[in-house]
């Protein structure tokens, strides 16, 4: 660790703790939110990836700690505020003001413990230190689980594009195919771009992959944007190239392949396929991007 990160540590070593007790202490009076929140990630595959965003966080905060916490003062107005935000979307989401179908009420109160959080930063480390750290703070926001109406309009959009990218791929190799809906058929056999098949768990862990990547190496705006984007577009583009080579599999070498392990749990190794797709364009955008400033050199 270098001399200048070190005193950055243990020049806001107060502070520090401080922001940590006001976590303890939060985390204990809304724990019955976060509870929920713990067992709806490990219970729905669609929002798996939310007991892993605040350790993210953290990681990213200590990696640019020296950005970060080069400037600290509280910031009394900006915290207060934002903390009474929290607190009363809270209270409204408890008094059950959002009485919505699905999961409303979890996505509201877990939104209502960041802010809560955030405004705890504020308090702490003022606001040139939430705007070098923003990224990290805000990345917290993935930790809210997406309504049961959005999600499912997503889920609706990659099954979708996963059958037109299907459909397109199976006439580009030449096989016979007929579309009805979400129902492919080919000779031998007839499937369906269900739900399950949506790839929505991959498909969220390609975008969390880009959004870091981009962040940590890439430096215009700009170029962020386009891989972020870049990401999504190619998440639907391999799932069409996993039902597609599935299928084809079940066709010409074993009907297995369509119940098999390569279907159940060959989810990752399409999302490195797609990793590997994206490298060469992220490459490009990394070494022409405009030269690194010491400060990122170090982090």
């Amino acid at each position: 660790m270098s001399s200048t990160a070190t005193r950055v540590l243990t020049g806001n070593s107060r502070r520090h703790a401080i922001f940590v007790a006001f976590i303890v202490i939060s985390s204990l009076t809304f724990y019955k939110t976060l509870r929920a929140l713990i067992q709806y990630s490990l219970a729905t595959d669609s929002s798996s990836h939310i007991i892993l965003i605040p350790f993210i966080s953290i990681f990213l905060l200590y990696v640019e700690r020296q950005k970060v916490f080069a400037i600290t003062r509280t910031s009394v107005a900006s915290g207060v505020t934002l903390a009474l935000t929290g607190i009363i979307l809270y209270w409204l989401t408890t008094r059950s003001a959002f009485a919505q179908e699905g999961n409303w009420h979890l996505s509201m109160e877990t939104l209502s413990v960041l802010l809560v959080w955030i405004a705890g930063f504020l308090l702490c480390y003022g606001f040139v230190a939430f705007r070098a750290g923003a990224f990290p703070l805000l990345f917290l926001l993935l930790m809210v689980p997406l309504p049961d109406v959005i999600l499912n309009r997503a889920i609706y959009a990659l099954q979708a594009g996963s059958t037109e990218i299907s459909y397109l791929i199976f006439h580009l190799v030449g096989t016979p195919v007929s579309r009805h809906g979400f129902l492919l058929s080919v000779p031998g056999v007839t499937i369906e771009v269900a739900k399950e098949c949506s790839s929505i768990r991959s498909s969220i862990a390609l975008f969390i992959t880009c959004l870091l990547a981009a962040h940590l190496y890439l430096r215009t705006a700009w170029k962020k944007l386009v891989f972020v984007v870049l990401g999504l577009l190619l998440s639907v583009v391999k799932n069409g190239i996993r039902i597609t080579t599935l299928t084809l599999l079940s066709v010409y070498v074993d009907p297995g392949f369509l119940s098999g392990r390569l279907h159940r749990q060959g989810g990752f190794v399409f999302f490195l396929l797609a990793l590997l797709l994206l490298l060469p364009v992220f490459l490009w955008m990394e070494k022409s991007d405009k030269p690194r400033t010491p400060e990122d050199s170090a982090a």
